[in-house]
């Protein structure tokens, strides 16, 4: 099926150059002279991409007003604007509300179908990202009856009216992305961006474009994790390693809410709401001047904390069970006979948590999910378990407590890991689903514990 294109500009011959270009290409074609026809235009049908000139016939209602008008309507709504005569400020704003791209008159053909052929591919991602996320986030809940779940709902219940910023702490897992999305879910800004950026992946010299943006030779500007969650909400996940230089301008956003983009000089005000997540104690951090402390105490206005799922083990069943229902649902098979009595479940440290857990249950699902549930039994416990389980407890705990915190840490992970990959015959993609962790991440992982070469 052809994707159609709808032009709106009053300029004829813009119409008809427009018209031409694209119909060579084998798009379907619409057209509006002006204000009103477009309108008329946009509810008939909402088009696959709009191309929308600034400057139209009303005096009071201009390009901009039904750039903001088609994205009410469709929020994945894929819209170029075009222009003659525009300022810089337009078009960063026509950037900021939501526009694709913005293009200057007069344009190449190459330029456009560019431009068009790559915003109708935004489009569509965006369009599948929001399935996803409305699988994998939207449709889960906090599960459990457990203390420290039932006082975490109820803390996101009083910060459904509340502006204050949020730190989630809790181990690799534990749900701090689930609950950030719920808190933004319930609140006044939910139907703005809600921003992911994950500190613990970026580059080391990329963090304050990550973040705020640059400004290129060019004059294009590369738009920030910031800017892009203007009116919404930022999560940035494992605040802990921002670098210390870059805490001082998450500070000064904090305080006056506004910054400057990378070689830019002008001030660009924000108003969003910041939560942070770390799986590391951000308190301890500051007494060895890792992390700044007046930044810390910013962060730190409304705290939640998640705890481990092995210091939770009542939640379990009832985590299984709703995990087996909706994952079901999302890969269209049958529920799967898991035995929740099954001793395994609890007697396993879970080093992955919630996550692992899920993924388990995802894992049976897909393979198993007509087996038996003697058989399932024993597939939970050969991937839970291993034949050296014991002796390799016992050398591990011994190793541990001889060594300090931070090698017996290292210990344990390089062990976990070493078991993992030996599972997933040293697949990495495998292994790094299987425990929770992004692919990249892990192979940095490997390295820095020197792990390699496992079959």
């Amino acid at each position: 099926m052809h994707k159609e294109i709808l032009i709106i500009d009053d300029n004829p011959d813009i119409r008809t150059l427009l018209t031409n270009i694209l119909k060579d290409q084998k798009f379907e074609v619409r057209a509006a002279a002006n204000y009103d026809q477009a309108v008329f235009e946009i509810n008939k049908k909402i088009p696959d991409l709009a191309i929308i000139d600034i400057k139209l016939d009303k005096d009071d209602k201009d390009g901009i007003d039904l750039l903001k008008l088609l994205l009410k309507k469709e929020k994945n709504a894929s819209v170029i604007m075009i222009s003659g005569h525009a300022t810089v400020q337009i078009a960063v704003d026509a950037i900021r509300i939501g526009a694709y791209e913005f293009i200057e008159k007069p344009f190449s053909k190459e330029k456009i179908l560019n431009y068009v052929n790559r915003a109708i591919e935004s489009s569509k991602l965006k369009i599948e990202r929001d399935l996803i996320e409305n699988k994998l986030f939207h449709s889960f809940e906090l599960i459990g009856k457990s203390a420290s779940i039932i006082k975490v709902k109820k803390i996101i219940e009083k910060l459904a009216t509340s502006e204050s910023r949020v730190l989630i702490s809790g181990p690799t897992g534990s749900g701090k992305e689930l609950v950030a999305r719920k808190i933004h879910k319930n609140s006044n800004r939910s139907k703005e961006p809600f921003i992911i950026i994950n500190a613990a992946l970026l580059k080391e010299n990329s963090y304050e474009k990550e973040l705020f943006g640059e400004e290129l030779d060019d004059g294009n500007i590369s738009f920030g994790a910031l800017e892009r969650a203007n009116r919404g909400t930022l999560l940035i996940d494992e605040v802990s390693e921002i670098p210390y230089e870059t805490q001082s301008n998450i500070l000064r956003v904090l305080i006056d809410q506004k910054f400057k983009r990378v070689n830019g000089s002008k001030d660009i005000n924000v108003n969003i709401r910041l939560i942070s997540s770390t799986s590391k104690n951000l308190s301890e951090l500051v007494k060895i001047n890792k992390f700044r402390e007046d930044l810390f105490h910013r962060l730190n206005v409304m705290p939640i904390e998640l705890s481990s799922l092995s210091s939770r083990t009542e939640d379990i069943p009832l985590l299984i069970e709703y995990f087996k229902e909706k994952l079901s649902d999302i890969n269209g098979v049958q529920q799967p006979k898991i035995d929740i009595q099954n001793d395994n479940l609890y007697t396993y440290s879970w080093p992955g948590n919630v996550r692992e857990l899920r993924n388990l249950i995802e894992r049976i699902t897909i393979l198993s999910a007509n087996d038996t549930k003697e058989n399932i039994n024993k597939q939970i416990e050969d991937i839970l378990d291993s034949p050296t389980k014991d002796e390799n407890n016992k050398n591990l705990l011994e190793k541990s407590f001889t060594s300090p915190l931070k090698e017996a840490r290292e210990h344990f992970e390089k062990e976990y890991l070493i078991t993992q990959l030996k599972k997933n015959h040293g697949n990495i993609s495998k292994t790094a689903d299987f425990i929770g962790m992004e692919r990249s991440a892990l192979h940095r992982k490997l390295k820095l514990l020197g792990i390699k070469g496992i079959n």
